[in-house]
């Protein structure tokens, strides 16, 4: 495999480039980052933030970074492979600030692992991670989440998203949770870290390399 980028995720230097949608405050109170909406959750999604990196990054992928649970209930998404419809670059796109609705049924097309999904009763009382595909709000796979409650969680957590032709794997701590093969692929794209306020995580050594 081939590194195509590596950032530690340590300090506000490392967020060069990044772009914040949504009301939102990044920290780094244990040298890694912090992420947390400025809203309260009964601001419903308008609360919901969004952090992307600006690099693209081709089809065929991995991608991994270290997760700690600090706060819930809420729910934690990676975006990937997420550009235009018709190919433009995300930051050439109509400005969004949070609200979901922006993200699957916006001018955008990518797709989204749920990983956390502690918001709602349902959720907590049945852990799963979600694979979803926009354009539209298509559930396209689903597993078995082994990631703890948050007054149980140790961390970090090894977080792995393996893309190849087409092909969707998605890892904790080296355990499998889903596999899913696209017949229609998305060619490649951003990358962007999604919280359901009132969340709390942190983030640190996202690295993404080729095959």
């Amino acid at each position: 495999m081939t590194e195509l980028y590596r950032n530690a995720l340590a300090g506000p230097s490392d967020l060069e480039g990044f772009r914040l949608e949504g009301d939102g405050a990044l920290s780094f109170p244990q040298g890694r980052l912090r992420l947390e909406s400025l809203r309260p959750p009964e601001d419903g999604q308008a609360a919901n933030i969004v952090l992307w990196c600006p690099d693209d990054f081709p089809a065929d992928v991995t991608v991994e970074w270290d997760f700690w649970p600090v706060r819930e209930p809420g729910l934690c998404i990676m975006f990937f492979h997420a550009r235009g419809r018709r190919g433009e670059d995300l930051f050439d796109l109509a400005p969004r600030t949070g609200p979901y609705e922006q993200y699957h049924h916006g001018d955008l097309d990518a797709y989204h692992v749920s990983y956390f999904r502690r918001m709602w009763p349902s959720e907590r009382s049945l852990h799963t991670c979600n694979l979803r595909k926009s354009y539209g709000f298509h559930l396209v796979a689903q597993g078995a989440d082994p990631l703890p409650a948050v007054m149980d969680a140790q961390g970090p957590y090894a977080m792995k998203l393996t893309i190849s032709r087409g092909e969707i794997s998605f890892q904790v701590n080296g355990l499998t949770s889903f596999t899913w093969k696209d017949d229609s692929p998305l060619t490649g794209g951003k990358i962007g870290l999604r919280q359901m306020a009132p969340m709390i995580g942190e983030y640190a050594n996202l690295r993404v390399s080729t095959h």
